[in-house]
């Protein structure tokens, strides 16, 4: 019999001993150089994920969330404009968009993609509709091409949130491939830790192919100034540290591999789980690669608890990636309306659940959690 493995939701540690040579290597270098504040690292990983991305601009900041917020400020969006957001995602999206005074227009997902649904957006459309904010969860891009046609034929801007799907592709309408966050105004990252592109604390970053807008971003992330100590516009302090510039230009060379090592461990999954009876598998977009930063299934008959719990009591973590729907979180009720429905936001989450999925992944792992998956469902 062979031995149960160790499971983690994401192998940061295993990873880090892959890369540990190089990673310790910049990391001593920065400190031997002293310049932890906009260090030469900060500018030459801007450089390099830009050609990676095929952006013409990355603005490096101090997380994702910052990132959202600087992209509704560098747009002009004013207090009591509308801002279309899916039900169901992280509540970052959704808090930036209070915080600035901004309306959140809530929209319901496709229940098979996640992602947001595009048919619903026009009726959500008034006269203070200005912004869309698709989210491109678990590692797919939401439907593009539709959503930028309306974009276009209402004036409205283009806020990607791209924090789970760095790498993805998008077919366009004409047949062209375009890398997740640059379809819209301004893409949106983080490199939060366990996400595909991780550092070792916190960061994030923006990238646009405007000339004016990246200007307008880069001032407002360093306190509304372009020159030292002349504010022109009210801005904020949100900057990527040295180190972390330093550990991301050593795990970006990593990343394709990174996403094929991930896209592997979903086939396997895939083939695994084929023919287990109440659960649906992730459903790919047919116009997006799926980088897979989360492997999510849908339990369905109410056992979705009950697994998660098995799952657990057997050494294999899960997560709900999310247990409740933006309209139904209690600082967000004052933007919720009563004619409005959001049926498949509310069913995911009480179905959704997510697998471990990382980099170091094998296939023993694998077939122990798939196999106590099966048991569970098997005699629940």
């Amino acid at each position: 019999m062979s031995e149960k493995p160790s499971i983690h939701m994401v192998d940061l540690a295993g990873q880090y001993r892959r890369l540990k040579s190089d990673i310790d290597r910049v990391v001593l270098g920065c400190l031997d150089e002293a310049q932890y504040i906009n260090g030469p690292e900060v500018g030459l990983f801007a450089a390099e994920l830009a050609e990676y991305l095929g952006a013409k601009h990355v603005i490096p900041v101090a997380n994702g969330t910052d990132a959202l917020q600087i992209a509704m400020m560098a747009t002009g969006l004013k207090p009591g404009d509308e801002v279309i957001v899916p039900a169901f995602t992280y509540i970052s999206t959704a808090e930036v968009i209070a915080l600035l005074g901004l309306v959140p227009v809530w929209i319901d997902v496709d229940p098979h993609l996640f992602t947001l649904d595009v048919s619903q957006i026009k009726s959500c459309i008034t006269p203070k509709t200005k912004a869309i904010i698709p989210v491109h969860l678990y590692g797919q891009c939401a439907d593009m091409n539709e959503l930028m046609q309306i974009a276009r034929e209402y004036n409205l801007i283009v806020i990607e949130d791209n924090a789970q799907a760095i790498g993805a592709e998008y077919t366009t309408s004409n047949g062209g491939k375009i890398k997740a966050g640059l379809m819209g105004d301004i893409g949106c990252t983080s490199f939060f830790p366990s996400k595909n592109l991780g550092c070792f604390g916190d960061g994030g970053a923006l990238y646009t192919q405007d000339d004016g807008l990246a200007e307008r971003i880069t001032m407002i992330a360093n306190h509304g100034q372009k020159v030292k100590y002349y504010h022109d516009v009210v801005g904020v302090n949100s900057r990527l540290d040295t180190l972390q510039a330093a550990i991301l230009r050593v795990k970006l060379k990593h990343l394709p591999s990174f996403t094929q090592a991930r896209q592997l461990a979903a086939s396997r999954y895939d083939q695994l789980l084929s023919e287990v009876q109440g659960i649906e598998l992730p459903v790919r977009n047919q116009y997006s690669t799926h980088v897979f930063h989360q492997y999510t299934i849908k339990v369905k008959d109410n056992k979705r608890d009950q697994l998660k719990e098995h799952l657990q009591q057997r050494g294999i973590p899960t997560m709900i990636y999310y247990p409740l729907p933006m309209h139904l979180q209690q600082a967000y009720k004052k933007y919720t309306y009563a004619h409005r429905r959001f049926p498949h936001s509310e069913q995911l989450c009480s179905e959704v659940l997510s697998l471990p999925m990382h980099t170091e992944m094998d296939e023993h792992m694998q077939e122990y959690i798939t196999n106590e998956l099966k048991n569970c469902l098997k005699h629940a």
